[in-house]
């Protein structure tokens, strides 16, 4: 039998940077268990240009990613949601059906230069993978 492919958001404000890395970083780490997507709450215009440096500077590949309203995934079905900032914290929409939610807040690198960037990329790879493995891993447990 199958395992299952658990679907993660990761959710911030602009959609623009933190959450494009996670979205990113949670597909490649852990391709075949998850299928991760991003919204933001406020989403800006574009991805960040930093954020798309870091990501291809670990070889990662980067085609498609734009900023996406939280309206977009809404009709998603979503097994955990990750808030990234807490202002996406606070504006965490409430979904048609209850979700586990974890928050574990990054450093906004906006407007810093890529050095800034690529830390972030590699604590989202460090806390944030490993904090999405262990909770799903919680729920397969339990199932």
């Amino acid at each position: 039998m199958a395992e299952k492919t658990y679907t993660v958001l990761v959710l911030c404000t602009g959609n623009s940077c933190r959450s494009q890395m996670a979205e990113v970083l949670l597909n490649h780490d852990l391709a075949g268990q998850v299928r991760a997507l991003s919204a933001g709450t406020r989403p800006q215009p574009k991805v960040a240009d930093g954020a798309i440096a870091a990501l291809k500077a670990a070889g990662l590949n980067t085609d498609g990613l734009h900023p996406k309203d939280i309206d977009a995934v809404m009709n998603e079905d979503i097994d955990l949601v990750v808030t990234v900032c807490d202002n996406a914290k606070e504006a965490c929409p409430i979904f048609p059906k209850p979700i586990p939610a974890i928050h574990l807040p990054f450093h906004d690198p906006h407007g810093e230069p890529l050095e800034s960037f690529l830390a972030v990329r590699d604590d989202i790879r460090t806390r944030l993978v490993a904090a999405v493995r262990e909770k799903l891993g919680q729920q397969t447990a339990a199932a």
